[in-house]
């Protein structure tokens, strides 16, 4: 396979520096100043991580009854968000940055601290990055990337543009949902949009939009900036309460530097999980690691890759070994710094819808992410209204993929449509990829085409059916 290093074009490399020949600038058709407006952009639509997984992770008890502080898991955040993204970017030579993954930490808060103390947790988190990176090294990784068939591929782009314009909604309250409710999701939270956040988002979307169809350089960073500094003078001069605005309340900071804490660094045991929890619930928990933050990784990859142009006609990935062996290690390094598992992030698009095609864009990402462990006020300025116009761009953007399917052929429009429609229904990359590799497998038995079906999908699918099914497996070996 083609190295990621290595333009298609040859370009000759005289007149060319350094840095531009290292991540092959000019051989990927991008320029030195798109590529640090990329990272910026994409280390500006993912900031909000740094404010959000502290408070989900610091929110919870684990099972001795301890919690985790903020402000120390915002330090170690940050930190392991910023060196694995950097790693990204030298080694995996994409425009891919790397956070702790909210499909993935989820899985830790709920599913693996009731029965363990956080340290053990933490451990779990290690020894899924350990199965993944053995999975990539040994090759299996890839071998079953690329025996996922071309239109899943092109499925799972689609589906995460969907997925990605729908947490954009969701985050700014454009869409929401109520009790009372008759529908499961509404225009705004009550059927109808109201109040200064969403107006906020309204007017990001809209300049940004125009912007962009004007092919203005820098469009996101221009809206996400504006809407931002119009969200911190509504907040000054209206009464707005600041769970209205999430996670993150727009204003001025009162100091904009801040002390690292680094109270939780290496505080993790490896194994102890499966002795305070037992066997059967450890693995469990180990597995359901392993399959989200192995499939939640490959769909990102796949769909920010195919966004940037750096999959071929194949539906392959140059340089994924390389890719997919520094995305396992994110999982290590995330869950040893105990800033929960890392994994290629879907508002990795918004940088590359800016122009970012190489590793330098993630390497700027990965300093500004760095640099937040002295400067953590400022990650709490950026209101999730404010950033979420730049993910419904990008969502519609990666949705014009869809014409590359073809629908009149029911053995490929099932399988696609099932993937794309279960991503943002079930707020899963995992789940879709999982329905549309299951539905593909018994669309090509019921068509007789049981010979002609790689092996490794019968292995995903029966994988996956037990993931489907974990709940009532859960239930019956009493670890539920």
């Amino acid at each position: 396979m083609t190295d990621v290093r290595t333009s298609s074009t040859r370009q000759s490399g005289r007149g060319r520096s350094q840095i531009d020949k290292f991540f092959d600038i000019t051989g990927r058709g991008s320029t030195l100043s798109r590529e640090i407006r990329g990272g910026v952009t994409t280390f500006v639509a993912m900031a909000y991580l740094i404010v959000l997984i502290p408070l989900i992770i610091g929110d919870a008890r684990d099972v001795t009854g301890a919690t985790l502080d903020p402000a120390q898991l915002s330090t170690m955040v940050a930190l392991s968000a910023g060196l694995t993204t950097i790693l990204m970017g030298v080694v995996g030579n994409a425009p891919l940055a790397m956070a702790a993954g909210l499909g993935v930490t989820p899985i830790v808060v709920f599913q693996a601290a009731p029965y363990m103390t956080w340290p053990q947790a933490m451990g779990l988190v290690v020894l899924e990055g350990v199965v993944i990176v053995v999975f990539a090294l040994t090759g299996i990784r890839q071998l079953i990337m690329d025996a996922i068939p071309l239109v899943l591929k092109q499925a799972i782009g689609v589906g995460i543009g969907a997925f990605i314009a729908l947490i954009g909604l969701v985050d700014a309250g454009f869409v929401g949902h109520h009790e009372s409710a008759a529908t499961a999701v509404t225009l705004g939270t009550f059927g109808k949009l109201a109040g200064w956040p969403v107006f906020v988002f309204c007017v990001g979307l809209v300049l940004m939009i125009m912007l962009f169809v004007r092919k203005v350089p820098g469009a996101m960073l221009i809206g996400i900036f504006v809407a931002t500094n119009l969200a911190i003078i509504l907040n000054s001069v209206f009464d707005i309460e600041p769970e209205a605005w999430g996670p993150v309340v727009p204003k001025v900071p009162d100091s904009i530097v801040a002390t690292p804490q680094f109270d939780l660094l290496f505080n993790v045991d490896l194994f102890g999980g499966f002795a305070r929890a037992g066997i059967v619930t450890a693995s469990v928990v180990l597995f359901t690691l392993v399959l989200s933050g192995f499939f939640d990784a490959m769909g990102t990859i796949l769909g920010v890759g195919e966004e940037a142009g750096l999959v071929d006609k194949q539906g392959r990935m140059p340089g994924l070994s390389r890719i997919l062996t520094v995305d396992g290690i994110g999982a290590i390094v995330g869950g040893a710094i105990n800033g929960s598992a890392n994994t290629a992030v879907v508002e990795s698009a918004a940088g590359v819808t800016e122009g970012a095609r190489t590793g330098l864009a993630s390497v700027v990402t990965g300093g500004l992410l760095t640099s937040l462990i002295f400067f953590t006020p400022l990650a709490g300025v950026v209101p999730v209204g404010a950033a979420a116009p730049a993910l419904v761009l990008v969502g519609a953007l990666m949705m014009t993929h869809v014409r590359k399917i073809d629908w009149e052929n029911t053995e490929i429009a099932i399988p696609a449509f099932l993937t794309i429609v279960l991503m943002p229904f079930t707020y899963s990359i995992t789940v879709g990829v999982a329905a549309g590799v299951v539905s593909y497998t018994l669309v090509r038995l019921a068509k007789g085409k049981a010979r002609q079906t790689h092996w490794l999908l019968y292995l995903m699918s029966g994988i996956f059916l037990v993931y489907f099914a974990l709940h009532p497996i859960e239930e019956a070996l009493g670890i539920s």
